[in-house]
């Protein structure tokens, strides 16, 4: 079935259930800090932001990047491989480069931060709160190290780094 699929090797073949619990944590806390920036601009836009993100990130995305993984039916770096094999059937890991999520998962990841900050920064610029600042601090710390730090750690250890187009692993010699 892998016909052309060069696999990262020395990568993990499960990650560890702290990381993953604590990635989700992280996750979690990222969608509610941007629910409550939203929430500060108006009550409305937080709730549609908090349906598009759960949505977003917890089927839409399990379904259309998950399935075609290595990892799906494993714990991979946040769990979402066990995840997508409870309510999706498996596809195929050739089609994982080239898949739709792939493509949107960026454009989502992005959309779940520029959308509060900016929506905050109007609402501080409405009315100030030193609330309004905290929460935008803390959505700015939570993105940058859900986005860079932690997704580095995570793709330096994952067999589907070598195949990966969204990879932050830098690729020694390859």
């Amino acid at each position: 079935m892998k016909t052309d699929i060069k696999l990262y090797e020395q990568g993990l073949e499960e990650y560890p259930k702290s990381g993953i619990i604590f990635g989700n944590f992280m996750m979690i806390l990222w969608i509610i800090l941007g629910t409550i920036a939203c929430y500060f601009f108006h009550p409305l836009v937080a709730l549609i932001y908090i349906v598009y993100a759960v949505l977003m990130i917890f089927v839409v995305l399990r379904k259309l990047i998950c399935t075609n993984c290595y990892y799906y039916g494993k714990w991979c770096s946040l769990g979402w491989g066990k995840l997508s094999a409870l309510f999706f059937k498996k596809g195929s890991i050739e089609k994982f480069s080239t898949g739709l999520g792939i493509k949107l998962a960026p454009f989502t990841y992005g959309l779940l931060t520029l959308i509060p900050v900016v929506l905050i920064i109007i609402s501080v610029i409405q009315k100030f709160d030193t609330s309004k600042i905290i929460v935008l601090i803390l959505l700015i710390l939570i993105s940058f190290y859900s986005g860079a730090i932690s997704r580095k750690k995570s793709c330096q250890n994952c067999k589907m780094r070598l195949i990966c187009p969204g990879c932050a692993a830098k690729i020694k010699n390859k």
